[in-house]
């Protein structure tokens, strides 16, 4: 096979448009990013005003979640006694503590997310046919669509759950005396809450500290949605190349230089998915656990305000707990879809009519199925393989927490 000859070819410059499509593709992931500072660290070219405008971003954003988990985590340790208070404050700080695992670490490895979007680059700007450049769009569609309906239940549920909830909740309309509700209680050691402007301050600090916590979280699911479904459009490239094999080979054209190119891309398809999975385990990693725990927290927490017939407080956790249990499900499904994309050009390598190519072409067709039985996976720390059945692990795990944490606070 002409690799010599191919890489000569591959290194042009053919989509015209690839400024525009490379823009929409990372679009919602750079809004996202910029919003917590961290787009300069991962994107090549950023001036350095922008890398000022970041850091100061980021010590802002820091210092709004850390006033947040500081003060929490005293009163709960503490100042409160009572065990029922102490596990609904678990699930909220918990969840600020896994956003900032999750921001540190996109900060620290940004040069590693640098270059999986510079191989997403590289390859809208390779584009040779408007044919591959429409599988390609479509595949930014979905990803659009999987980010838009992550951060809709992300931030509706949080928003529901610092305000809605705190001013309408049964337990809050019982009390007869003027209350100033916080979702995160314990800055009363430092600060007068009750008074004005303070109270307005910390609740207005509590309301942007949860916008950041769910901003961390989507730009995670962005990334994470935006490599993988392009990955599966390269896939859908070569599997589209692989089909009009035989078809150049009927035509007398030399087949062997568009053999060359699949095993070529289908390699580079490999190494990126490498370079995506060791971004994206950490995080991975962290929104298992967090999922899992916040999910068994939720479930309790449902469970005792039907105890209380508050239907406020039922339906904010249950829109909380469907917007987990759905985000969960979209990073166990892009898992589940990497390795089933990927799986699929062994099977169409062997159901094409190679049997009209030459023996040698048929032979190098071995290598491409070879591979294929042994597809890339999306891993939580290496630890659990992302996929449809790690989704239903998550579900029985988080009950049987449950199960445990009912019989705990019980004693």
């Amino acid at each position: 096979m002409h690799l010599k000859s191919f890489k000569v070819v591959h290194s042009q410059m053919w989509n015209i448009h690839y400024e525009d499509d490379i823009r929409y593709s990372l679009q919602m992931c750079q809004w996202l990013l910029q919003s917590i500072g961290v787009w300069p660290l991962v994107y090549e070219g950023a001036n350095r005003l922008e890398h000022a405008i970041s850091v100061v971003v980021m010590i802002a954003c820091f210092t709004l979640l850390f006033f947040i988990i500081v003060p929490s985590g005293h009163y709960i340790f503490y100042v409160e006694k009572d065990l029922d208070v102490k596990v609904k404050l678990f699930g909220p700080i918990g969840y600020c503590i896994s956003s900032v695992i999750k921001y540190c670490y996109i900060s620290l490895k940004g040069s590693v997310f640098k270059r999986c979007i510079e191989h997403v680059k590289r390859d809208w700007q390779a584009v040779q046919d408007a044919d591959h450049r429409t599988i390609m769009l479509k595949y930014v569609v979905i990803s659009r669509r999987f980010i838009t309906v992550c951060a809709v239940f992300l931030y509706s549920g949080g928003i529901s759950y610092h305000t809605v909830m705190q001013f309408l909740s049964k337990e809050k309309s019982k009390s007869n005396e003027t209350f100033k509700p916080l979702t995160y209680p314990g800055c009363d050691w430092f600060l007068d809450e009750r008074s004005n402007p303070t109270y307005e301050i910390v609740f207005l600090s509590q309301c942007l500290g949860t916008m950041i916590m769910h901003t961390i979280t989507t730009a995670a699911y962005s990334m994470a949605a935006i490599f993988v479904t392009h990955i599966c459009g390269q896939i859908q490239i070569q599997i589209t190349k692989l089909q009009k094999l035989v078809e150049t080979k009927k035509r007398d054209d030399d087949s062997s230089d568009l053999l060359a190119a699949i095993v070529h891309d289908h390699v580079e398809i490999l190494r990126f998915s490498e370079k995506v999975e060791g971004a994206l385990r950490v995080i991975c990693l962290t929104e298992i656990i967090e999922s899992t725990c916040v999910m068994c927290l939720l479930e309790y927490y449902c469970l005792m305000e039907w105890e209380n017939s508050d239907a406020i407080a039922i339906s904010t956790y249950l829109l909380l707990l469907l917007s987990f249990t759905f985000n969960v499900f979209i990073i166990c499904y892009i898992g589940e879809v990497l390795s089933e994309q990927c799986s699929q050009i062994g099977i169409v390598a062997y159901e094409i009519d190679w049997y009209d190519l030459s023996t040698s072409e048929a032979h190098d067709l071995i290598l491409l199925i070879l591979i294929s039985q042994y597809p890339p996976k999306l891993t939580a720390g290496k630890i659990i393989t992302l996929s449809l059945r790690t989704f239903g692990s998550v579900l029985k795990t988080s009950l049987v927490y449950l199960n445990l944490l009912r019989t705990v606070t019980q004693w």
